[in-house]
């Protein structure tokens, strides 16, 4: 799968790094980022809205003059479990379009795909307690590092179940809005791959999230701003 392809499930793996937490509260908010996409300037922005029934719809967007992705995924609570409903994955680099869409499907415990994805990758999957898709993933990372747990994930994403395993790197400081901010360095690799985010306990969002393939920097995102409503 080319680059652009994966970057938005790559992506959402990082993007939902939601840092505060401490009570463990999921609450919305809106943040806007400055990014840098294979070494062009872009815009990224990510969003969590509450929606009817105790759900909640996480969004997010990264753009410039190359490429729009956008990720988004519906999810509820079960039992203190993160559980994707509901996702869509869309991808417009320059001529090239990909949308695939994902149903987790609790009442029957399988998840399956469709749109531009793989006839062997359209599952049905087994689904088992506990599993999650990208974004849900650096949730649970966000909530278990407060907590002081073992970061260790089962993702069911596009046909496929991976563990995923997440290192703490120690502590660093971050500049923002003109102050220093101490944050925590979270990192998975994965082959030549490697995802960073730094997080802070004062904020919902990662204040930078950084995605590396075979040591070289692909995408970068800075926190710039946030907003709850």
């Amino acid at each position: 799968m080319s680059t652009a392809n994966r970057f938005g499930a790559r992506l959402g793996v990082l993007a939902l790094v939601l840092a505060s937490l401490p009570a463990m509260a999921i609450e919305p908010f809106k943040a806007d980022y400055r990014a840098n996409y294979m070494g062009v300037q872009a815009d990224g922005s990510m969003s969590l809205e509450q929606r009817p029934n105790g759900q909640w719809s996480y969004s997010l967007q990264v753009k410039n003059q190359m490429a729009e992705l956008r990720q988004n995924t519906v999810f509820d609570q079960h039992n203190g479990l993160l559980r994707p409903l509901s996702s869509t994955d869309t991808a417009n680099v320059i001529i090239k379009r990909r949308n695939v869409q994902a149903t987790y499907d609790w009442a029957r415990n399988q998840a399956s795909w469709s749109g531009d994805v793989k006839a062997e990758r359209r599952g049905p999957i087994a689904l088992r307690a506990g599993d999650m898709d990208a974004l849900l993933i650096n949730l649970a990372i966000a909530r278990d590092l407060a907590a002081g747990k073992p970061l260790n994930y089962r993702m069911v994403d596009e046909g496929r179940i991976k563990q995923m395993r997440y290192t703490v790197g120690g502590k660093d400081t971050l500049q923002l809005g003109g102050r220093s901010v101490e944050v925590t360095r979270v990192s998975q690799i994965d082959g030549d791959k490697e995802m960073i985010a730094w997080i802070s306990p004062d904020y919902p969002v990662p204040l930078r999230l950084l995605q590396r393939k075979k040591g070289r920097d692909e995408l970068d995102l800075k926190l710039q701003s946030h907003t709850k409503p």
